[in-house]
């Protein structure tokens, strides 16, 4: 059965294609989805047969990134009919009809596959999914006034089908996506406006109707209405806000504590603020219904219940991996996670995972679905940024349900790596756009990640300064004194500084890490590193398996085990925990230490051929530094591949023209058979 395809997926075929504003609408032809379906040809309404299957295919077809299998699409829109075939031709002949030109087929159909070719013309639910790939955040208030045109009311407005549950279950996903867009989009203007415009108030209103319960939209109300003097309609917008919450069992309390914090402050900017509309001074924007202070605030995740196709009672498989993903992921312990009840509570009452998102106040919503197939289970993810509608990472995983406990450690240990991956570097790249000054505790962790991932010393030094800039906003954030252990621990082993001072800093800054935080892997992370800097073998390999224990998902924590193992410990384990890590997260920025880590432990197994080719794929990734390349200068010489080692050997000492076999055993701890095997190495090809 081919798969379901979301907006997001079919965003890539056109957004290329859809920069046209409103005005070039009238132009050629059109197809609007938003709202009741309709087609134009140069203004010209295009009449269409009465069947509502028909329009539901040309949506359908409209949206999909790919061409689509006939047997797809007669599951998707008929219930077992006489012919369906025969009906889809009949569809297809009338859309052929209706959409093409002289000379030009715009439906094309190839083997059993059919295809609609709208990729030049103008569609408005295309050019809106395209604008939230593009990142809404960045576009101009006039192209998001144009794209809030586009919204003339539900997707695909008043067609709905009996019995084809596939189409209605699409139709909603749709729906949902869509009211999600329009939301951020009318969010994006309001942060735009000017202050005191008077088209603030249509815009305010239609956030609220369509996202009630979003306590951003209630503030920024609220905002409005004290900027306009109008405290009065302010307090009863807020109890009449109360009531609403308290009807869905919602805590108002942030609201009321928003509330008072505007009307303080516009307290301050003028007197007379409560005897009726006044000219006032620039308010700072309009502020958000915080759960925390913002210099503490951090990213948070929800993690709605995923469908399961095959049954409606709670408890079967999609249950059980959703609360697999939500524990693994809070035992991560590197950004807040909403507890499985809550978003169980939320699913329970059909609220669409966006909305809770919304709801819930969280900047990330994951969710997905579970389909069991003859043979295999297929589980589909989505991680949404919130106020952008914008889909962050989609992922299909596939497994023979041979035994469910596998599925569900395999597959959720996939989704857990991926989802943390992709949210850090969301905020990473977003830290980066912004300036250092206003960075809160969380950003100027993550900026201190981006350039410590760089992996020189220059770049190693600025990540020290936003590590200490995030400690100094929150003495208490774990994940920030690890990072500062990080890079003390780079310049000691990259012999950037004094290393006993550096393995020194890097001890202490791991030691406040666990004072703060003993249940956070990073912690004992960096502390299992800085042990191993200090030659305390047995105490490091205690602290990262207690890592790993506390988050079996910690994909650096099995790789500190990898390479304490590849040096002196069990080179088979090293293998075992290198590929581990690497499971967990294939893209890591660490992916080429990964790497080097088997290419020793191989080493130290007389496997010098798999050596070599392991610290090859190590050295041939981007941010690799001269010690990997070291690793493949002498795990090449020792595979009897030396005019290779002898070009890395050249390679090493255009930095450091000095280097020899010394250095190489130095940087690493060794047991004796492995100095001696390195020093051979190193001899054979002149770095001894």
């Amino acid at each position: 059965m081919d798969q379901l395809v979301s907006v997001g997926e079919s965003v890539e075929t056109y957004v290329e294609s859809t920069r046209s504003s409103l005005s070039d609408a009238a132009a050629g032809l059109s197809v609007r989805l938003l709202g009741q379906l309709t087609i134009a040809r140069d203004g010209e309404p295009v009449k269409l047969p009465s069947s509502r299957k028909l329009r539901a295919l040309l949506a359908y077809l409209v949206l999909a990134p790919h061409p689509v299998s006939r047997s797809r699409l007669c599951e998707l829109l008929w219930d077992v009919p006489n012919d369906p075939r025969g009906e889809l031709r009949w569809c297809l002949s009338k859309l052929r009809g209706a959409l093409n030109e002289p000379g030009l087929n715009r439906i094309e159909t190839e083997g059993d596959t059919v295809a609609l070719r709208l990729a030049d013309k103008s569609v408005d639910a295309v050019e809106a999914a395209a604008a939230v790939a593009e990142g809404i955040e960045t576009l101009s208030l006039e192209r998001l006034r144009a794209l809030a045109q586009l919204f003339a009311g539900d997707f695909l407005d008043g067609l709905e089908l009996d019995r084809s549950p596939h189409f209605t279950s699409w139709l909603t996903a749709q729906r949902r996506r869509f009211s999600s867009c329009h939301v951020a989009v009318l969010e994006h203007i309001i942060g735009l406006l000017p202050q005191g415009a008077d088209e603030a108030g249509a815009y305010l209103d239609r956030w609220l109707e369509l996202a009630p319960f979003d306590g951003r939209a209630h503030v920024a109300l609220l905002e409005n209405l004290a900027r306009r003097g109008q405290i009065g309609a302010g307090e009863e917008h807020l109890a009449t806000a109360a009531e609403l919450f308290r009807s869905e069992e919602l805590d108002v309390a942030p609201l009321r504590e928003a509330w008072q914090e505007i009307k303080a402050r516009h307290s301050r900017a003028t007197p007379c603020a409560r005897s009726g509309p006044a000219f006032l001074a620039p308010q700072p924007p309009i502020v958000a219904v915080e759960a925390e202070p913002a210099a503490l605030r951090r990213a948070s995740l929800a993690v709605m219940p995923f469908a399961e196709s095959t049954v409606n009672f709670r408890g079967g498989l999609a249950d059980g991996l959703t609360h697999d993903i939500i524990t693994r992921l809070a035992k991560l312990r590197d950004f807040f996670v909403i507890a499985r009840g809550s978003v169980f509570a939320l699913a329970e009452k059909d609220i669409a995972p966006e909305d809770a998102g919304r709801r819930l106040n969280v900047d990330y919503v994951a969710t997905g679905s579970v389909r069991s197939l003859s043979g295999r289970v297929i589980v589909s993810v989505e991680l949404v940024e919130v106020r952008t509608a914008r889909i962050v990472w989609a992922e299909t995983f596939e497994h023979r349900p041979d035994e469910i406990f596998v599925v569900i450690d395999d597959i959720g240990n996939s989704i857990v790596s991926s989802i943390a991956a992709e949210i850090a570097t969301v905020e990473r790249n977003r830290a980066m756009l912004k300036a250092p000054n206003s960075l809160n505790a969380w950003e100027a962790y993550h900026r201190g990640l981006w350039h410590m991932y760089r992996f020189t010393r220059q770049e190693n030094e600025l990540a020290q300064q936003f590590f200490n800039d995030s400690l100094k906003l929150d003495p208490t954030f774990a994940r920030a004194y690890a990072g500062l252990s990080f890079t003390h621990w780079q310049s000691a082993f990259q012999r950037w500084g004094d290393r006993d001072r550096e393995a020194a800093l890097a001890f202490e800054s791991a030691g406040h890490s666990l004072l703060v935080d003993d249940r956070n892997p990073a912690a004992h992370w960096a502390m299992g590193r800085a042990l191993w800097l200090r030659d305390e073998q047995d105490g490091s390999l205690l602290e990262l398996a207690k890592a790993v224990d506390l988050s079996p998902n910690f994909a650096l924590g099995h790789y500190a085990l990898s390479f304490v193992h590849s040096q002196s410990g069990d080179p088979q384990s090293a293998i075992g925990s290198s590929d581990h890590s690497r499971h967990l997260s294939p893209f890591d920025p660490l992916l080429f230490g990964m790497m080097g880590a088997r290419a020793m432990a191989h080493a130290r197994l007389g496997e010098y051929n798999e050596a070599a080719e392991w610290a090859l794929k190590a050295a041939a990734r981007p941010n690799a530094h001269v010690i990997i390349l070291a690793i493949a200068a002498h795990c090449l010489a020792l595979a009897g591949r030396r005019d290779e080692a002898r070009n890395f050997a050249a390679a090493i000492r255009t930095t450091l023209p000095d280097y020899r076999a010394d250095d190489f055993i130095a940087t690493f701890r060794f047991d004796r058979d492995g100095e001696a095997l390195f020093r051979r190495g190193a001899k054979l090809i002149g770095l001894h």
